[in-house]
């Protein structure tokens, strides 16, 4: 569906368009497995139009890329990439529900990319800025653009007023804290997405990226454009029946209807805490 129109649009034509992007950005909700199925067709869908295919991860920071790039060279079994990945410190949810799309990247060839920063940087940028972050302990990020309002309100309508009940409105400075929290998140994701089209022949990159940095286009997206990457597409899954137009105009540039997920997978004890959707 078009979020803008209502139309259901052709897919076969949706995916020849959106194969030309230098971006295709994939939000989820990190424990339905079903999201997790609908994102492996979306990218084999896309790789049978243009195979030049990176597909790029929230799950995980910069630092274990050589054990991506291991796995994709069919280095490692999937229990040593698994303990070598650290997923249960930098991600924690089920690895079963992620499987097929990793295994599908190393039975094409696809690059795996880290797309994440080393978790705390987050936490100190939330809590002294980023002027405070010496150059060299910035995990290779330049700063955020600063959030539009449209994107405060939208993250305040996510969580409230934030884990600490403090921010009276999404405006109120108390609630910057949380903000530059999720924009260092937001500009990982964009700064390592703009790294791999700087290349000569650059690949499109298929981002796996949770929906609260895509939706209405202020977190990533809005990163992506502050480093001048413009032609980017947000898609997005819903089991939704229908759709109020009056509310998801904005949302993506596509909605795929799912089947209902099944009951979430429960995350796992050693998952790490987290505001993101």
């Amino acid at each position: 569906m078009d979020p803008a129109s209502g139309a259901i649009l052709d897919q076969r034509d949706l995916m020849k368009r959106l194969a030309g992007k230098q971006a295709v950005l994939l939000g989820e909700t990190h424990d339905v497995a079903e999201i997790h199925r609908w994102q492996a067709h979306v990218i084999a869908h896309l790789q049978m139009v243009r195979p030049d295919i990176a597909v790029g991860f929230e799950m995980f920071p910069r630092r274990v890329q050589p054990v991506l790039d291991r796995w994709v060279a069919g280095e490692l079994s999937t229990t040593a990439f698994i303990e070598e990945s650290e997923w249960w410190t930098v991600w924690g949810f089920p690895p079963e529900i992620y499987l097929p799309i990793f295994h599908l990247c190393r039975a094409q060839r696809l690059p795996m990319l880290a797309l994440n920063c080393h978790r705390p940087l987050v936490t100190r940028v939330g809590k002294e800025g980023w002027d405070a972050i010496p150059e060299a302990e910035r995990d290779g990020l330049t700063p955020a653009a600063p959030a539009t309002p449209e994107y405060r309100r939208y993250l305040y309508s996510l969580v409230g007023a934030g884990p600490a009940g403090r921010a009276s409105d999404p405006m109120h400075p108390s609630w910057d804290r949380f903000v530059r929290a999720q924009q260092c998140w937001d500009r990982a994701f964009a700064c390592n997405i703009a790294r791999a089209l700087d290349a000569p022949n650059p690949p499109l990159v298929v981002g796996i990226i949770g929906r609260g940095h895509l939706e209405f286009g202020g977190g990533t997206p809005w990163q992506l454009r502050d480093l001048g990457v413009n032609d980017v597409a947000v898609l997005l899954p819903s089991e939704a029946e229908t759709q109020d137009l009056a509310r998801i105009g904005g949302l993506g540039d596509a909605i795929f209807r799912i089947d209902a997920p099944e009951p979430p997978v429960g995350r796992a004890a050693r998952a790490p805490a987290s505001p993101k959707s």
